[in-house]
């Protein structure tokens, strides 16, 4: 062969093993084609997967778990890396504290609600300088707002068919009426039974006790920490309800589990998420007669935020990907089995609450409805924290 050939020939061998071998280390090709996975796997070790590591709330838990199997069933990837999921489960204060006390270092937090990204976020602030999380970049993924939920025989005696627009007064009189339910005609009831869970551990406790003190003080925005701290009338009325509550529970499935187990002996009425109400209205039946939804007149959203945290130890193929995963929760396929196999709300807006196969449809009998009252404004997240700390010094068993 001619000296300039074989020199030609040579560079071309040369180039063409360099492109193969590129080809088999880019993990972009690796992702396009599985064409040559038996040569590749040998040479090569797989591309390092990305890693998004997600605190979350109980309240999801089984929803969450589905769609993620789902997700990862599709083998999602990120410049040719693998995305892996990794859940840890946690009630949704001790998510806040935890990222702030530098315990857990998550990608994403999903906490309960935006009360908690709203404290986190102010809390961060003193503590860093800057906000480790901003709650007005969080996205809801599913949604279910707080309800009261009762033994309709007793709710028909306390209010009729609707609460009323001071339903926390007529709630809060009633409670600490000494003769109970005999002040109704109704002695054989014995006390009237309400609960809520503890505030400190469970999202919807915490919920629960900002309604209060929003209709106490007659508004449903710009709640402060001087009202809260500075209002005596305040502080013995708050006291007197919560006094009345035997037992704070720690998580509100429990809680509304309980209620239909052991019926009204236990609870007249609490207040719980409607997804905890629509996941027991079908076990409810024929127990202890008709289990009951009502709408407070103010109600407050369990939004379920996903929050990518602004932390030094989220790098940024783990933000990009933690955005595509919930991307992927809010496709329609997660956000329809989020209403028809689990009860929330969807935060997509085309999905129907009232097509066939909906909860919504199915109990409608029992007070659900698609319409909600106004919901409250969310105060700052120093209020927030003021309310917790009020209730822990003055209620707190």
């Amino acid at each position: 062969m001619h000296p300039l050939k074989r020199f030609l020939f040579t560079i071309y061998v040369i180039v063409a093993v360099g492109v193969f071998i590129g080809g088999l280390i880019s993990p972009q090709f690796r992702a396009r084609t599985d064409a040559s996975a038996p040569l590749r796997d040998a040479l090569l070790p797989p591309p390092e997967p990305i890693v998004v590591s997600v605190l979350y709330s109980t309240e999801k838990d089984a929803w969450l778990k589905d769609v993620i199997a789902a997700y990862q069933s599709g083998h999602p990837t990120l410049n040719g890396h693998p995305i892996q999921i990794a859940l840890t489960q946690m009630g949704s204060r001790e998510i806040y504290l935890a990222v702030l006390d530098g315990t857990e270092q998550p990608t994403l937090i999903s906490p309960a609600s935006s009360l908690q990204t709203s404290i986190l976020e102010d809390l961060s602030t003193r503590k860093f300088g800057n906000p480790i999380v901003r709650a007005a970049d969080c996205r809801s993924v599913v949604q279910t707002p707080l309800v009261l939920v009762a033994w309709k025989e007793r709710a028909d005696v306390l209010w009729g068919n609707t609460p009323p627009a001071d339903v926390w007064k007529k709630l809060h009189d009633a409670l600490i009426d000494p003769k109970g339910w005999e002040a109704y005609n109704h002695p054989e009831w014995g006390y009237i039974k309400f609960g809520h869970t503890d505030p400190l551990k469970s999202n919807s406790g915490f919920m629960t006790i900002l309604l209060m003190a929003y209709d106490y003080f007659g508004t449903t925005s710009g709640l402060t920490s001087q009202q809260i701290l500075a209002d005596a009338g305040f502080r013995q009325w708050f006291a007197e309800i919560e006094g009345t509550i035997s037992k704070f529970g720690d998580s509100t499935g429990t809680y509304m589990k309980d209620m239909v187990a052991y019926g009204p002996s236990v609870y007249d009425l609490t207040a719980v998420y409607e997804s905890s109400a629509i996941e027991q209205a079908a076990n409810a039946r024929g127990r202890y007669g008709e289990l009951h939804v009502y709408y407070p007149p103010a109600t407050i959203m369990s939004d379920h935020p996903f929050c990518v945290l602004q932390a030094d130890w989220v790098k940024p193929d783990q933000a990009q990907a933690a955005q595509q995963f919930v991307d992927y929760l809010l496709s329609q396929p997660a956000q329809e089995k989020a209403l028809l196999k689990y009860g929330f709300r969807p935060s997509d807006p085309s999905i129907a609450l009232d097509q066939p196969a909906s909860p919504f449809q199915q109990f409608a009998a029992n007070g659900l409805t698609t319409n909600l009252p106004p919901q409250i404004d969310l105060p700052s997240g120093d209020a927030l924290n003021t309310l917790l700390d009020f209730w822990s010094r003055n209620v707190q068993k």
